[in-house]
């Protein structure tokens, strides 16, 4: 299989030459013609003439009648897997296609789906795949294409663009997270309400005889086999209180290591390995990524607040749905918002009930945040902080005077830094 491309095809650096003898050569004998009156070297030109008036419409041609077709196996991946394509190119012409260039034009880092395609029989296809990296997170788009081919003497190069897109979005990564201890007192919300649930819950309090219509979910296989008759589980009304994922993303508060490069001032991150890039917004991304899978998995109604800069709230939910959701929102966050972290706490304020778990991710050394984290505390609030370390990212602020407040209003932190294995800083015991 011919190699993939990262650069123009050999044979575009070199047409230009022969071209440009060809038109000498036709000069020369039209010149020496008229000079000389000779009918043969008309005849040359003329030969010269149709050769180049041939070869074009050749090189014209050899682009058109052709099938592209591009399938993605999904519009969604992860950063630290692949993104899976297969493309097939069809000739729908009798003509036969010599060669053909598949230029790709995607913004996907590391995406290399250009690839020269050999000899193309009448009606006849070519299909490859194509395996890409996901290292960055984000909204990217797949395509335009160019397709490049030419006559067979080398002459002329012929582009015939294709404009049709498509978008794929990259979740950021996320790691394993064995334990996180939260704020003493708040996995239950008090005492269980020992009110019989119509729908199931998490929290099984006996079992009963089957009656018509209880749904075969609900059936307790042990207790059927033991007594021979169908049993089912009955269940009570969750008592676990809910837990708010507040993210922050103030332009204030960002911080990131000189070596960054982005694709643009306001794009994203050009990755120079399979690490977490060295900003405190990638890694606010996959510790709030990571909580938001451990929490989910662990059954629990879990609630999103950021602003990215976009103001987005999503309400306690469980499932794979509020994942999906959270780490969509996730993929295209970017540090760009003007409010601070206390202002979007005095915000959202009123969407925490008491009781409610609010974990907080930021790297803000703004003191102010932590008095309004503390007000929310005697509303029966229980915040919890994951602090981003901006000092290990090149900051030139430690965040001693933060932490000495955050002890001093009792909320408990743990500290993230840079290179940190975020799992097992994640599962530690906070202060």
């Amino acid at each position: 299989m011919p190699a993939r491309l990262c650069r123009a095809h050999p044979r575009a650096k070199s047409m230009p030459n022969r071209r440009n003898a060809l038109y000498l050569l036709l000069i020369a004998t039209l010149l020496t013609g008229l000079f000389t009156g000779r009918a043969f070297f008309f005849t040359l030109a003329y030969v010269f003439g149709g050769l180049l008036f041939i070869s074009f419409v050749w090189a014209w041609l050899a682009v058109r009648w052709i099938g592209l077709n591009r399938k993605t196996r999904a519009r969604r991946a992860q950063v630290g897997r692949n993104l899976e394509e297969v493309f097939v190119v069809r000739n729908r012409s009798i003509v036969p296609k010599l060669w053909l260039e598949i230029r790709d034009h995607s913004n996907l880092p590391g995406h290399r789906a250009s690839h020269v395609v050999p000899a193309l029989r009448s009606l006849g296809s070519y299909r490859w795949q194509v395996e890409t990296p996901c290292l960055v997170r984000g909204e990217f788009q797949l395509g335009p294409m160019t397709l490049m081919s030419g006559d067979p003497f080398g002459f002329f190069l012929s582009p015939r663009r294709l404009d049709a897109t498509s978008r794929v979005i990259v979740y950021p990564a996320v790691v394993p997270i064995t334990h996180l201890e939260l704020p003493m007192g708040q996995i239950s919300g008090g005492e269980a309400q020992r009110r019989r649930a119509h729908h199931v819950t998490t929290n099984a309090a006996g079992v009963r005889d089957y009656v018509p219509g209880d749904s075969f979910n609900r059936i307790h296989w042990n207790s059927t086999a033991r007594k021979d008759r169908l049993i089912v589980k009955e269940f009570e009304i969750d008592p676990l209180v809910d837990i708010w994922l507040f993210v922050d993303f103030s332009a204030s508060s960002v911080v990131e290591d000189p070596t960054i490069q982005r694709t643009s001032p306001t794009g994203s991150i050009i990755p120079t390995s399979a690490a977490i890039p060295p900003s405190t917004e990638e890694y606010a991304v996959v510790i709030a990524a990571s909580l938001a899978k451990y929490f989910i998995d662990s059954e629990r109604a879990l609630g999103f607040a950021a602003y990215t800069p976009h103001r987005e709230v999503f309400q306690p939910e469980r499932g794979n749905r509020q994942l999906t959701r959270i780490l969509q929102t996730l993929a295209v966050a970017r540090s760009f918002s003007q409010y601070t972290l206390r202002q979007m706490l005095t915000l959202e304020t009123p969407y925490f009930t008491r009781g409610t778990t609010l974990v907080i991710v930021t790297a803000s050394l703004d003191a102010a945040w932590v008095t309004e984290a503390q007000i929310l505390s005697r509303r029966g609030i229980r915040p919890m902080c994951i602090l981003v370390n901006p000092l290990s990212f090149g900051g030139i602020q430690a965040p001693d005077d933060v932490i000495a407040m955050l002890k001093l209003a009792r909320i408990p932190t743990i500290p993230v830094h840079k290179n940190d294995d975020i799992g097992a800083a994640l599962s530690q015991r906070p202060f």
